[in-house]
């Protein structure tokens, strides 16, 4: 049987329950995280009212997972995804986070690679380079906004304000990820014996 390249579709009935339709089985948050990484591509639709839910239900099954234990995201991201909600950036983080995403991706080969070379110790050089051409991405997005793609005196005290914050969390952000290769440089060099 040829596979499809059409989205599996489930639908989600009111007493919570998921329906596969592609496979007319019932299924639950925890095969649907293991489609996503079979990379099964699915939709989800409230079975009354057919709205497409699939954003609040990839949402809840990272839920499940960092209820788990599974900590992926980290507790300072969370907050500053929290306070970019009502913000006026806040168009523009789903395309950073997209693009982030997208590059993390395809450099994954590459990371693997230099952690299995490394064990882990010393190599994350490559995820501060990772972190470093992310945060650039973000710089040039941001000033795609901004008249002439720089602040200005002319914008006044006001504007100058509301890019104090934003640059002030990037210094915080070099500042946590250099005191993070100073602490792993550390442990590779206690962990190295001759």
């Amino acid at each position: 049987m040829a596979k499809s390249n059409e989205p599996v579709t489930i639908k989600k009935y009111a007493n919570r329950r998921l329906y596969n339709t592609g496979t007319s089985t019932y299924v639950t948050l925890e095969d649907l995280a293991q489609m996503v990484k079979n990379g099964e591509d699915f939709v989800v639709y409230d079975a009354k009212s057919s709205d497409d839910i699939t954003h609040s239900v990839l949402t809840q099954i990272i839920f499940e997972q960092e209820g788990k234990g599974q900590n992926l995201l980290p507790i300072n991201f969370l907050r500053q995804i929290i306070r970019f909600y009502g913000d006026s950036m806040q168009m523009l983080v789903p395309r950073y986070l997209d693009m982030s995403i997208e590059n993390f991706t395809k450099e994954q080969s590459n990371l693997r690679e230099h952690f299995s070379k490394t064990f882990g110790v010393g190599s994350f050089g490559v995820l501060e380079d990772q972190v470093r051409r992310n945060m650039e991405i973000f710089d040039r997005t941001f000033k795609m906004f901004l008249p002439n793609g720089r602040l200005d005196e002319t914008q006044g005290a006001a504007g100058a304000a509301g890019a104090a914050a934003p640059a002030d969390d990037f210094d915080e952000l070099r500042r946590q990820v250099a005191e993070m290769q100073k602490r792993l440089d550390r442990l590779g060099e206690g962990g190295k014996k001759d």
